[in-house]
């Protein structure tokens, strides 16, 4: 492969990066909140690892699920900024 199509590959992998992240919610006005999504509407990923996906949450407002929520408004909602600390 030449260099000028590895450069063209990789500022449209950036870019698609970029795209991803806006249309998963995430952005300058946004925050996630943890322990505010109802059941199958977390935005991704649990904190404790217990799953990688959206839509998987099995409990309403559980700590380790997240959505994004505008920024400033997630302690009005109940959640937390910050994911809880592991258990030991």
């Amino acid at each position: 492969m030449n260099k000028a199509a590895m450069i063209a590959a990789a500022l449209a992998a950036t870019c698609a990066a970029g795209t991803a992240q806006a249309q998963m919610g995430g952005g300058p006005d946004k925050e996630k909140c943890y322990g505010v999504a109802k059941a199958g509407q977390n935005d991704c990923a649990s904190s404790d690892g217990a799953h990688g996906c959206a839509s998987m949450a099995r409990t309403d407002n559980a700590p380790t699920e997240w959505k994004w929520v505008a920024k400033g408004t997630c302690e009005k909602l109940g959640g937390k900024t910050t994911a809880p600390a592991p258990a030991k």
